[in-house]
């Protein structure tokens, strides 16, 4: 007979304990994501995750994840109100929803399949709830996973390793195989391995390696938003007059609300100069695609492409029908705009096209807030890690970002900073790879998938042996 004292704990957490855990899992995120030096606290955050789903009854549990979630998501995108209005409410509850499920589905877990086989399921239930909501449905958004909270410290040969999912898949995998452990092994297990998390991480990241100068392409861009083509024109000038051995200009996403003017072609012409910029691309009187051109030096449209995943509640235009990779003078060069650089799933179709560098055109309003700019600019850096590609992003009023492959941002331009200048150099060096939880998250989709429906199976077993 097995020794209680072995066994997992598998009590559910009292009132107090609940609240204790409700409050650390709140206070930890906000702390990881308001401050780099705290991100390891992410880990706590996790932890109180698990142990919330040990929680008395599953009605309990989906309401207490709803309530976390908000405390959690609502404070970080409160520009979710200066966009949306009273609808950022039901934005909120949305993304709370998914966290409150993770929490149901790991109680029902316990409670019908055992406890270490619960334990051993919750990784892959956290990582497939995550990479569903952040890639595979309507209303996808990734804004607010863990990994995003790592994007200004995490080491980059780690980052290029898991990828952002991974990094949420290994910090539960590690909660929840730990809590197989019992008394001062559990206790001291944990904090060791929090120790040196929290010490990796606040690392310097490794510098970038000297760049070939066959493979460098000089960069330059300015941020405006909505100018009018007199005021392009004017900036592109001053554009040019401060950065002349510039190869190829970059303006923002939307920088006209129209085709591109034929005066801006002439510009191109006139200066002997590469130009990706923003515009749209009519496909009938009444619908677009959200484009990035690039024009070449004799004033010719040589490039385009569209915005994969038009924005939600946006007029933002229809879907491009294709990703290409540019095949410039200096490398085969991969563009997205905007919140394209959100999902993987579109960036990893350039990577595996054999994408050398990522240019993002982006339309970010002043009116949105500094917090969303912020938040935004996490991304690039995580997916410049990622692949190990550099990545020059420009936004229409901050904040542009050039960051090279090791995912440190060498360069940036201001929110606000209306005609501020980013200009850097890109290594236009060996394609880049994908990490390995490109792999783990489809698979932790499929796990969770037919968990659900065994989740529901037992249920309903049970109803009726209990009726």
């Amino acid at each position: 007979m097995t020794h209680p004292a072995s066994q997992p704990n598998t009590a559910p957490p009292t009132i107090p304990q609940t609240l204790a855990l409700a409050v650390l899992a709140v206070v930890s995120f906000q702390l990881a994501y308001s401050f780099a030096a705290c991100t390891a606290l992410m880990a706590l955050f996790a932890y109180s995750l698990f142990e919330l789903s040990r929680s008395h009854s599953s009605r309990f549990t989906f309401y207490l994840g709803l309530g976390v979630g908000l405390a959690a998501y609502a404070p970080q995108l409160s520009f979710f109100w200066n966009i949306f209005g009273p609808a950022a409410i039901a934005l909120w509850l949305v993304l709370s929803f998914w966290l409150a499920t993770f929490l149901l589905l790991s109680r029902m877990a316990r409670v019908h399949f055992g406890t270490i086989p619960a334990t051993l399921l919750i990784p892959f239930l956290w990582t497939g709830l995550e990479y569903f909501r952040s890639e595979l449905y309507y209303l996808k958004f990734s804004w607010m996973n863990i990994g995003y909270a790592f994007s200004s410290n995490v080491p980059m040969a780690f980052l290029h390793f898991t990828g952002i999912y991974g990094i949420g898949f290994l910090l539960m995998a590690a909660i929840a195989l730990t809590s197989l452990l019992k008394g001062k092994t559990l206790f001291l297990t944990r904090l060791a391995m929090f120790t040196v998390f929290a010490i990796a991480l606040n690392q310097p990241r490794p510098s970038q390696a000297a760049l070939d100068p066959a493979k460098q392409l000089s960069v330059a861009g300015v941020q405006l938003e909505f100018p009018s083509e007199k005021e392009a024109v004017f900036h592109l000038n001053k554009l040019f007059k401060s950065h002349p051995d510039a190869q190829l200009f970059v303006l923002s996403e939307y920088t006209f609300n129209g085709p591109v003017p034929q005066i801006i072609m002439e510009w191109c012409r006139e200066h002997k100069r590469h130009l990706i910029i923003g515009a749209k691309d009519p496909v009938s009187a009444d619908d677009f695609n959200d484009t990035a051109f690039v024009i070449n030096p004799s004033g010719e449209i040589i490039f385009r492409q569209g915005k994969s995943v038009p924005i939600q509640f946006f007029k933002d235009g229809l879907p491009a029908k294709e990703q290409n990779l540019w095949n410039s003078p200096w490398g085969k060069i991969g563009i997205c705009i905007c919140y394209d650089l959100s999902y993987s799933r579109v960036t990893d179709g350039l990577i595996r096209l054999g994408a050398q560098a990522i240019i993002v055109p982006t339309m970010d309003l002043v009116d949105w807030g500094r917090h969303q700019h912020e938040l935004h600019a996490r991304v690039a850096p995580i997916r410049a890690a990622e692949y190990a590609v550099p990545i020059f992003r420009l936004a229409s009023s901050g904040i542009s970002q050039s960051v090279c492959r090791t995912g440190e941002v060498l360069a940036s331009a201001p929110m606000p900073g209306e005609g501020a200048i980013l200009a850097c150099t890109l290594d236009l060096g060996r394609p880049g790879t994908l990490p390995l939880d490109r792999l783990i998250a489809p698979i932790s989709v499929g796990i969770a998938t037919i968990a659900i429906f065994g989740l529901l199976f037992a249920s309903f077993r049970r109803r009726n042996v209990s009726a």
